[in-house]
């Protein structure tokens, strides 16, 4: 399983919009936290998945969710 930071954004007026995607929805990432700047003003999403591939990890999210987002494939480093 491979490591990706799923990085989503949608403008202001689509907010509602996208979390109201997630109803009806069957995720594992639905009902957790994950940091959020849309409180902020800047409306970005990231989820920290396993997945076997980038479809995969992007299969987690609804369609509309999905469709905006980025999934980046990342590993774990020590900072020294």
């Amino acid at each position: 399983m491979a490591l990706f930071l799923l990085h989503h954004q949608h403008q202001a007026r689509d907010c509602d919009t996208a979390f109201a995607a997630w109803h009806g929805f069957d995720s594992p990432l639905r009902h957790h936290l994950a940091p959020s700047t849309c409180l902020a003003g800047e409306h970005a999403i990231w989820w920290r998945v396993q997945a076997r591939d980038v479809q995969a990890a992007l299969a987690l999210l609804p369609r509309y969710v999905a469709d905006r987002t980025r999934a980046i494939a990342v590993r774990e480093v020590e900072i020294p």
